[in-house]
């Protein structure tokens, strides 16, 4: 990521109007960078660091397209993608998760995320997919299976190593601390969160390619109905790669482009980013009139009486 540069400007600001009259207050930051690092522009501070939660999943999934598991066992773009995704443990989707347990003959029981409140199998869990993948990828290579949520397991010091090589740091110099489903998650600047999505959508690696066609071509195993990430990437048709994460973080890349975009909320609201989110593209050209109109109308309405409107813009630097 580029330094010595000023790479701080004014925050954003989401405000819930209740009839017009402002009720609650979100502080937003946000960055714009390309596939070489460069920040293009920001909203708050590039430098700002906090965990990129679940805006990691492309990037573990490259523990997948790496290492030839999916060809080793017949794995589709439709399991990439759920390997990629946060999902609402709808049937469709949990069945997709098994499908790579099944493949790679490892029992479902060997998976280590939690089984969601009220439900009766961690497949079920929104990070299934992404664990499904991962035991895959020490089936193929006889890695232990029980140890694999540990840093020091060889499928976590390998998605390790793809990140660094991405950000060209060492990676003996990232932080990381446990996820909620029990996965490594990063402490990253949000000028590296943007600059890896820029990777990601640049096309210039066809391991990353690939699992961007994998989340393009079937949102509705990313999310869910109604869920950003899925309407997000319908109704641009692959023009766009999104993928949220927890806390607050959203990081969307516009494919084809080699430029990456990463928000964080700073109270967390998931509400807020979304709503910054829709903002942002629309000022940056990366989506139409018509599809503002309709993410607004999804994600920006919140009631008869409440509504979210943005205040700040991104600045170029």
């Amino acid at each position: 990521m580029t330094r010595g540069r000023r790479t701080q400007a004014a925050e954003l600001e989401v405000r819930l109007l209740r009839e017009g009259l402002v009720e609650s207050q979100h502080r937003v930051q946000a960055v714009v960078c390309d596939d070489r690092g460069r920040i293009l522009s920001v909203a708050g501070s590039a430098e700002t660091a906090t965990f990129v939660r679940s805006a990691l999943k492309p990037f573990q999934a490259l523990a997948v397209t790496t290492t030839g598991t999916l060809e080793r066992y017949g794995l589709s773009d439709r399991d990439l993608a759920i390997i990629c995704s946060s999902h609402k443990g709808q049937v469709e989707q949990t069945r997709q998760a098994f499908n790579i347990l099944w493949r790679a003959d490892v029992d479902p029981s060997a998976l280590q995320c939690p089984i969601p409140p009220g439900k009766k199998s961690p497949l079920e869990h929104n990070c299934s997919g992404k664990h499904a993948g991962m035991l895959a990828v020490c089936q193929q290579r006889n890695w232990t299976l029980n140890s694999y949520l540990q840093p020091s397991h060889p499928v976590q010091q390998l998605i390790l190593q793809k990140m660094a090589e991405i950000l060209g740091m060492p990676g003996d110099e990232f932080i990381s601390a446990r996820d909620d489903c029990g996965a490594p998650t990063y402490f990253l600047q949000l000028g590296q969160m943007a600059s890896l999505y820029a990777h990601l959508a640049s096309g210039n690696s066809l391991d990353m390619e690939r699992i961007v066609r994998a989340m393009v071509y079937h949102p509705s195993l990313i999310a869910g109905a109604g869920e950003f990430d899925t309407e997000l990437m319908r109704l641009t048709e692959g023009e766009l790669v999104s993928k949220t994460g927890a806390e607050g973080i959203q990081c969307i890349g516009r494919v084809g482009e080699g430029m990456g975009l990463a928000i964080k909320v700073m109270d967390g609201a998931k509400r807020a980013k979304y709503a910054v989110a829709i903002h942002l593209l629309k000022q940056m050209g990366w989506i139409t009139p018509s599809v503002s109109e309709s993410l607004a109308e999804m994600f920006m309405v919140l009631g008869d009486v409440t509504r979210l409107e943005v205040a700040g813009d991104l600045s170029l630097l």
